[in-house]
This record gives structure tokens, sequence and C-alpha cells, in this order.
């Protein structure tokens, strides 16, 4: 079934808000030390939509939100963003929300709170507009356990019957191992996704403990046959590989102040190229330039200023 090309990119998954807390110097065990604490909008997934909307990709977001004043800022949040929201709410659970701890390196550590995000159901779907959907993005957050695995399930077997292409992000190399290699393929494997979007870890548990990235990606490609896997590599830049081919892609920047939603900043713009181009090699370098502006500012998705507004501006 042909889809319009101007329909919209939809994501679905988690809506989260991250006390983002970093820290000047090293932190002692029982010690103290200045930094900054922040409430910044968050969600793997969220982010992911927010950034393909900053690239000029129509997106539209589905997730579940608690009827609290989180869940009133976060519609607010997304509506601000030009992403249209189709929100579940609920009095049974919380809004989301995530403590994002970031060293003086850069480096961040994340502790996710069981949110509402964590409790969409199969019948809470609107299906009808996910019938609509162009492309239809997946991040492993919605499949580590149940629900919302069903609802994320069902989601893109709606979409590819519906004749949407279908990306996942694996998420969590950690989270992963925790549910098990076997366990977390099983339920992902019969998708038929058409864009995996693992940074270097994740691809390394997924594979057995593959080290080299040409290697990682070959064998992804292989327990995802058809799909084209976009490798991310943080500091070494990411490596598409598509068509049996693997072509590097070299850094944007190494200057890391926050690593805190690179990979969903990386994603949203790739996605958002990718699906207008139809060239995942540009569609990389795009999204690379983008996430290397996010690791020099603090939080998943900061106010974009005059340099990458210049960036999302370039044509595809």
């Amino acid at each position: 079934m042909p889809i319009d090309a101007s329909a919209p990119m939809f994501v679905l998954g988690d809506f989260a808000w991250d006390v983002l807390i970093r820290t000047n110097s090293e932190l002692l065990r029982g010690g103290d030390t200045f930094g900054e604490v922040m409430l910044t909008p968050g969600g793997s997934a969220a982010n992911v939509a927010v950034w393909a909307a900053r690239a000029g990709l129509a997106t539209e977001f589905v997730g579940k939100i608690g009827r609290d004043r989180f869940g009133q800022l976060a519609q607010e949040d997304l509506a601000r963003e030009g992403v249209t929201a189709h929100f579940v709410e609920t009095d049974a659970h919380l809004t989301g929300s995530v403590a994002v701890f970031v060293d003086h390196t850069g480096e961040r550590s994340m502790v996710s709170g069981h949110g509402a995000d964590f409790y969409l159901l199969p019948q809470e779907l609107p299906k009808a507009a996910i019938r609509g959907a162009r492309h239809l993005h997946l991040t492993a957050w919605s499949f580590f356990v149940d629900p919302p695995r069903a609802a994320a399930r069902a989601a893109a077997l709606l979409a590819r019957d519906s004749g949407a292409t279908l990306s996942f992000d694996p998420g969590s190399f950690q989270m992963i191992g925790e549910m098990g290699v076997e366990h977390f393929l099983a339920v992902t494997q019969d998708l038929g996704i058409d864009v995996l979007l693992p940074n270097k870890e994740e691809g390394s548990m997924l594979t057995g403990g593959l080290t080299d990235p040409e290697d990682i990606a070959a064998a992804l490609g292989d327990l995802y046959p058809g799909a084209m896997v976009m490798l991310k590599l943080d500091a070494d830049g990411a490596l598409v590989w598509h068509d049996g081919m693997a072509t590097p892609i070299p850094p944007a920047t190494n200057n890391l102040v926050d690593a805190t939603g690179a990979g969903d900043s990386f994603a949203g713009g790739f996605l958002a190229h990718y699906l207008e181009s139809g060239d995942p090699v540009r569609a990389a370098h795009f999204a690379t330039q983008i996430s290397a502006w996010v690791i020099e500012h603090l939080g998943a998705r900061p106010e974009p200023d005059s340099r990458l507004r210049a960036v999302l501006r370039r044509p595809f």
C-alpha cells in the first residue's frame, strides 16, 4: 500500500522529565560539590520526535502521561515544538521522570522511574492515526517490560500493514543484558525493521561481544534481515551499513559537555533527512552535525542557537 510522502512520521514511546544533575568536579562518596541541577523535557522517544520536527519533518507522537502538572507541561512542550501529540492521560500513574547524572567529564548515567509511559496498552492506541503514518519509530524502552511492549508491537504491525516503514533504537545495553539478548531479539526480530539505530555498546551486546564496528554492523544486518544499520560510535562518529557496504562517518566534534540525548538527536535528525532524501550517508553527516552541537550543551534538547539553526536550514 503506497504511503503519501507528505504523511507524518510517528514516534511511539516515552515522554519523561529529566532531573539533570551535573557536577563541576568529581563527587566523592559521602561528599559535596557544586554543579547544575535542571528540570528539562526528555524521554528517548519524545526527544527523537522533537529533533525530527526541528529538522523540518512533520512528526506526531504517541505516549501516555499522568493527569498531573508534569503531564500538562508535556502537552505544552510538544505543542511548542510543533509535534502533534496523541497523549493518553491517566490518574493511575504519574508522568514519567528520569534522574540523569552527568559527571565532570560529560559522561551520563540514568535512573528511570516507572511512570505512566510504561503503562500504554494496545487498546489505547490511536489506530486510525497510526494507519496514516509514513514511518513509525520505536525505542527499546517500549520493549523491556510489558506493558508497554504489547502496545508497541501492535503499533508496529499496524503501521507495517498500512505500508509504513519502521525504525528502531535498541536503547540501552544494560537493559538488554538484564532482559536477556535472546528474549530481546525474540520480541523485535519479527517486526520487519527497516532502519536500526544502535550505539556501539548496544550493538556489541546484541552480537555476542563483537567490538569492531564493521563486524557489529554486519552481524546486526544478519540478525535483522533487510534493515539498514546506522551504528552510532560517539567520539568516533558513525557507520552506515547498507546493502552489505560500510561507510564511516567522521565525528563533527569531540567537545563533550553532556552526552544526554545525543543518540536521540542523531536519530531524529537522521530520520528527518533520510525520509526526505533517501540518502543514508548524507543523512548521517547531517545527524552528526546535530548531535555534535547537542553534546556541547546541557540537556537532551537545548534551545537552538544561530549555529544550530543554520545546520537545520540546510537543504536536503
